[in-house]
């Protein structure tokens, strides 16, 4: 096979992988590289031409002519007699300057070669591909359902490149069918063996930073700065948010005029609901900001092992826990500090789990659910109110209240 109608069958590759033509000569030469010094032990001493614009190539073995009878590396040099063979007038010391025929390669090295520009090809894709997904980490990025599997959805975007959303970086509500439009963060990429692996979260903090940027102008012009994003996917978010101009109300620009900007990314995230504050760098009122909408009586720092004690009425107590404790687990992720509640005029208190002798579990958990888990936390709440928060009949709620009046108070 001609060395130009070699390359020529090789620009299959160049088109289907949008692979430009000196690339494509580049990674040529690396192959017949290979080629060479598997042949002839080392390449040092070829010299090989591609023409980009011809797609031509030409391989040149340079040997130094000796004496009859001396060579002691063929690879590098050439007898005189043989070098005479190419042209008479060669003298000893001389450069021989001969080219290589793909057919001295041999059949099995020539497919050798294919398969070598193959490997190459594909190596440069995914080089290509993995630093074009690097770049992209943290930015927003669509794509198309393409299989969905138990673990993960795996989705193609407009190149057809293959990016994998576990099952743990979707929203516990999120449903998506194939050929679907999914929108989520480029979480990370990471090269395995040489095959990019791009994770696509819709879980990440992140996810809903970049979300901010899209939908609210400002905080995109960067008139608003979100400082911080913690999230429980699904369920609850916290955002603080802040300005250089004083004129400017931030958490009133991100949540709009009966939340008609906020609502878009609600929706996004499966209702997850958004709690948007006004960042300080006054910790008790970043805090105090944090436990929203709870109001806070007094609070009790300590710096130096990031914690804080909160003293609040009974009644804000619940407000501060929130559904399932998931407001005081994001206020003090926000806030980077552990947060303990305090229920203001409570001298002596006693766990509900102190009761379970008397007190189902389930029953005690209900309690916990909204909130009360000390006997006087419950005693201090109505009945009839009890009876509408919880779940519990009315006879249960009665029945518990008269067991911690009579053992508690006593």
């Amino acid at each position: 096979m001609e060395n130009l109608a070699l390359i020529e069958s090789f620009s299959e590759f160049k088109d289907d992988k949008m692979i430009d033509r000196v690339t494509l000569m580049a990674i040529l030469e690396d192959v017949f590289r290979s080629a060479l010094k598997r042949k002839f032990g080392e390449d040092d001493n070829f010299d090989i031409i591609i023409n980009p614009d011809k797609g031509d190539l030409e391989i040149w073995r340079n040997r130094v002519v000796v004496a009859d009878g001396e060579v002691e590396d063929e690879n590098s040099e050439i007898s005189l007699s043989e070098a005479q063979k190419i042209e008479p007038d060669y003298e000893v010391g001389e450069d021989v300057a001969e080219e290589v025929k793909l057919i001295q390669l041999g059949r099995r090295a020539i497919l050798a070669l294919r398969q070598n520009l193959i490997a190459k090809i594909h190596e440069h894709d995914n080089t290509n591909i993995f630093k074009q997904f690097k770049e992209l980490e943290g930015e927003l990025y669509n794509a198309e359902v393409h299989h969905i599997r138990h673990r993960a959805i795996i989705l193609l975007d407009d190149e057809g490149n293959e990016i994998i959303m576990p099952k743990d970086r979707q929203i516990p509500s999120d449903f998506f069918r194939k050929g679907e439009n999914v929108r989520g963060v480029i979480e990370s990429v990471e090269l395995r063996g040489n095959k990019p692996n791009i994770i696509l979260s819709r879980t990440s903090p992140k996810f809903l930073e970049k979300l901010f940027e899209q939908e609210i102008p400002e905080v995109f012009d960067g008139v608003i700065q979100v400082k911080a994003v913690v999230r429980e996917p699904g369920e609850k978010a916290k955002v603080a948010v802040d300005s250089y101009d004083d004129r400017i109300d931030p958490v009133g620009a991100c949540v709009g005029v009966k939340g008609s900007r906020i609502h878009g990314i609600v929706r996004e995230l499966g209702n997850e609901n958004i709690d948007v504050i006004n960042w300080t760098t006054n910790t008790q009122l970043y805090i105090a900001r944090a436990l929203s909408p709870a109001k806070i009586v007094s609070m009790t720092v300590d710096e130096e092992n990031k914690k804080a004690e909160v003293r609040l009425n009974p009644e804000e107590v619940s407000k501060a826990i929130g559904r399932r404790g998931h407001n005081i687990r994001l206020a003090g992720k926000l806030t980077g500090y552990e947060i303990d509640v305090i229920r203001e005029g409570v001298e002596e208190d006693v766990e509900l789990t102190e009761f379970s002798d008397e007190i189902e579990g389930w029953v005690i958990e209900e309690f916990r659910r909204i909130g009360l888990d000390t006997a006087k936390s419950v005693l201090e709440q109505d009945v009839a109110d009890l009876i509408k928060r919880t779940d519990l009949e009315e006879e249960t709620v009665i029945e518990v209240v008269s067991i911690l009046r009579s053992e508690f108070e006593d």
